[in-house]
């Protein structure tokens, strides 16, 4: 009798295409997620150790704001564009550059307000020149996300591996070396500027060949006014996902000292490598969604999101487990420092485990309930703001070190994803009437022997647990999920021709 039962029923036919769609752009942006890893390796090394924890922690802090004006930008189109372009509301090309006009005019708004007041940018009160001029990031990064999402509706994502993967990644560790030669106050901001209009012109190649110039294009306010109205939400949704992934920087920054903001930072970086798995998915997640919704196929929709999600939480807690029991190693590879950043590691690894639901969850809910998930999303960064505040209260009462004030922040996090997991994962349910709980009892059964090797080499020297350990840890896990927890239509992820396809 087999103690591992499929927990969930065999894909339709009808379904089996798309899903074989999801699994082919997962495994593309894997790989991209793969490459990622290996070229942030040196940009790490090189920010903690060469340019330290004080002048990391203030490039981090800068970057917050920044990013985030980024996100706002976007006005949506991230995700909002695969359903304008679903919808057929005119030329492709002019649904597009619509979206690209207004992420222009709004990241020019923002970088001018910035400019002019950079103090929201610099909690600590040291800036320079060079420091302010990170509001150039900021029309960079919103029309790279609207271009890779443009190119992502037809399926197109090693653009997004070439860009976010390759070039972005490279150039900021390369530069960072270079730079610290020149000028080592300021190279991480020149490296980091130089970097993302890199990646932008990465995806602008491909775009035009996909797309071309626009034909009899004529913007128009009332036009704009509407993409505007539509994508209100999905911005507020979109930057409140990223803004839980940056906020406890900003508090940091506000209540902590500029090192550890850095801790943190370095912590944040190696602990969101799973997070990148989810992006793994995002850009084929979305337009498939955008299908099934506009067929009102809300099963396929629950079927779609289950197993996305389950793939997703199956790969980070392998990922989660592995990185926290080899986490003291790592951060000591870095530094004297970033030890004390270990706990800090460990909760934002569980973070992302949690997580898992809410941003698969929210893929569906951004095109079917789009303003109830907006305050659900506003519900959890709030939660996580108190929980944060009041972490980093009593700490400073207690006078504890900036490692613990680091765990703190990361806890707040834990919680609040953890919330918005359950939340999300409801409120969908109820809306397809059907589940899309991810959960299954293989995820325990597979991480209880991962966690016996990993204790196994604790009394290892570092070497044997970076070396040995790390590969036995994941090796472990990997087998018992891949033998009790995946069931046929789970393995599609590692097959490449699961469905035939059609002759021209």
């Amino acid at each position: 009798m087999n103690q591992f039962p499929p927990e969930q029923p065999p894909l339709e036919a009808e379904g089996r295409a798309e899903m074989t769609a999801l699994a082919k752009g997962g495994r593309t942006n894997f790989f991209g997620f793969v490459l990622r890893l290996i070229a942030r390796i040196p940009f790490l090394y090189i920010a903690a150790n060469w340019y330290g924890p004080a002048e990391l922690g203030r490039f981090a802090s800068a970057l917050v704001l920044a990013e985030f004006a980024a996100m706002l930008a976007t006005m949506g189109e991230k995700r909002g564009l695969a359903q304008r372009l679903t919808d057929g509301e005119g030329p492709e090309s002019n649904i597009v550059y619509d979206g690209l006009l207004l992420s222009l005019i709004v990241s020019a708004v923002f970088a001018g307000v910035l400019w002019l007041v950079p103090q929201p940018m610099f909690p600590s009160g040291e800036y320079s020149r060079i420091d302010r001029l990170v509001v150039l990031a900021i029309p960079a990064i919103a029309l790279t996300e609207i271009l890779l999402a443009a190119q992502a509706y037809k399926f197109d994502i090693a653009t997004t591996v070439r860009s976010r993967a390759i070039v972005e990644p490279w150039a900021i560790s390369i530069l960072a070396l270079v730079f610290y030669y020149q000028i080592p106050d300021e190279g991480l901001m020149l490296a980091f500027l130089a970097s993302v209009y890199a990646a932008l012109l990465t995806a602008l190649w491909p775009f035009l060949r996909t797309y071309g110039l626009p034909k009899g294009w004529l913007p128009h306010p009332v036009t704009m006014g509407r993409i505007v109205v539509r994508g209100l939400p999905l911005a507020g949704a979109d930057a409140i996902e990223w803004g839980t992934r940056r906020l406890d920087i900003f508090l940091l920054g506000l209540f902590a000292s500029p090192v550890a903001v850095g801790i943190y930072y370095v912590a944040q970086q190696i602990a969101s490598l799973p997070q990148k798995l989810k992006q793994s998915f995002d850009p084929v997640l979305g337009p498939v969604i955008t299908r099934a919704v506009k067929e009102k196929d809300w099963k396929r929709i629950a079927s779609q999101v289950r197993q996305v999600a389950f793939w997703i939480v199956a790969a980070q807690a392998g990922i989660a487990l592995t990185l926290g029991i080899a986490g003291d190693s790592l951060m000591r590879l870095l530094g004297p420092t970033y030890p004390f950043a270990t706990a800090a590691l460990a909760f934002l690894l569980a973070a992302e485990v949690v997580a898992a639901l809410a941003v698969t969850s929210e893929a569906a809910l951004v095109y079917v309930a789009r303003v109830r998930n907006l305050w659900l999303s506003v519900t959890t960064i709030v939660l996580q703001a108190v929980l944060t505040i009041a972490f980093m209260v009593i700490g400073r009462s207690y006078g504890m070190a900036d490692g613990v004030l680091a765990a703190g922040a990361a806890f707040a996090l834990v919680l609040a994803l953890g919330f918005a997991s359950i939340a999300k994962g409801i409120v969908l349910s109820r809306i397809l009437g059907a589940s899309v709980n991810n959960f299954r009892w293989a995820l325990v059964y597979a991480a209880a022997p991962a966690v016996l090797v990993g204790w196994a080499f604790t009394e290892a020297p570092e070497w044997g647990r970076l070396l040995i350990g790390i590969p036995a840890v994941l090796a472990v896990y990997a087998w018992v999920v891949w033998k009790r927890g995946f069931t046929e239509d789970d393995r599609m992820l590692f097959r490449k021709n699961m469905v035939p396809q059609a002759e021209d």
